[in-house]
C-alpha cells in the first residue's frame, strides 16, 4: 500500500484529495494546522505549519515512522491574498510567500530525502492560473506560485536520476474556501480569459493527479499543466 502525503487536508482541495485517495486504497498522511475531519483506518493527521522548518522535519519523520515509506507528495496547502500592489503590507506578502513557496520547498526537500533512499517517488505541486494570466490584485499570490513553478522545474532535474518525478498543476478557480468572498464580476472576468470558460471541478484535479502519479507517467517530469486553457 503506497503512502501519500497531502498538505492542507482540513478543507477544500486537500480534503477532497485525501478522501479520494483513501477510497482508492492508499495510506494518506494529512498535514495541516487545524484538526482533521477525516476518520479512516489508513489516515493519519499531523498538526504542522508547513512554513516552519522544524515542524516539517518532524512531520516527515513521523510519516516515515508510521507508514514505512513516502511514495507521493502533493503540495496543496496555500494562502491567498487579494489586494493591489500598493495596498499590500509587506507582512502579508511575506506570509503568503512563506507558506506557498517556503512550505512547498520544505516539504519537497524533506520528502525527497526519503524518496532518494527508496529510489522512487512522485511529487505534485500546486501553482495557479494567476501566474500565467498575471491577474491584477494577485501580485503576492502569483509571485509565490511563480516560485513554486521554478522549484518544480529545478527539482525535476535534480531528482530525475533517482526515479522521482516532479510536476505541477495550475487549477482554474474551484469552489473552495480559497475563493470565498471574491466578487462575482472579477471571477467571471477570469473565466472569460480561459479557453474553456467554466470553473474547475474536483474531478479535474483528481484526473491530473492520477496521471502524474501513474507508473505510466515515469517519463513525465518538470511539467506545469494549467487547467481550463490559459
Amino acid at each position: 500500500m503506497q503512502t501519500i502525503i497531502i498538505s492542507g487536508t482540513t478543507k477544500g482541495i486537500g480534503l477532497g484529495l485525501a478522501n479520494y485517495y483513501l477510497n482508492k486504497g492508499y495510506k494518506v498522511a494529512g498535514l495541516a494546522r487545524g484538526e482533521s475531519k477525516i476518520s479512516h483506518e489508513h489516515y493519519i493527521h499531523i498538526a504542522c505549519d508547513i512554513a516552519i522548518e522544524e515542524q516539517v522535519i518532524a512531520a516527515i519523520k513521523q510519516v516515515k515512522n508510521n507508514c514505512g515509506s513516502i511514495d507521493i507528495l502533493i503540495n496543496n496547502a496555500a494562502l491567498a491574498n487579494m489586494n493591489s500592489l500598493i495596498s499590500t503590507p509587506f507582512s502579508a506578502f511575506e506570509q503568503v510567500y512563506k507558506v506557498n513557496a517556503g512550505g512547498t520547498f520544505l516539504l519537497m526537500r524533506e520528502a525527497a530525502k526519503q524518496m532518494i533512499r527508496q529510489q522512487n517517488g512522485r511529487i505534485i505541486n500546486f501553482t495557479s492560473i494567476s501566474k500565467p494570466l498575471n491577474l491584477e490584485t494577485q501580485s503576492s499570490y502569483a509571485a509565490s506560485k511563480a516560485a513554486v513553478e521554478s522549484l518544480t522545474k529545478i527539482a525535476a532535474r535534480e531528482l530525475a536520476s533517482f526515479n522521482i518525478t516532479v510536476n505541477a498543476i495550475g487549477p482554474t478557480p474551484i469552489d473552495t474556501d480559497l475563493i470565498k468572498g471574491i466578487p462575482e464580476e472579477w471571477m467571471q472576468n477570469v473565466l472569460n480569459m480561459q479557453a474553456i470558460k467554466r470553473k474547475g471541478t474536483m474531478d479535474d484535479i483528481y484526473n491530473l493527479c492520477d496521471f502524474f502519479i501513474s507508473e505510466r507517467s515515469s517519463f513525465v517530469t518538470g511539467q506545469v499543466v494549467y487547467l481550463g486553457g490559459v
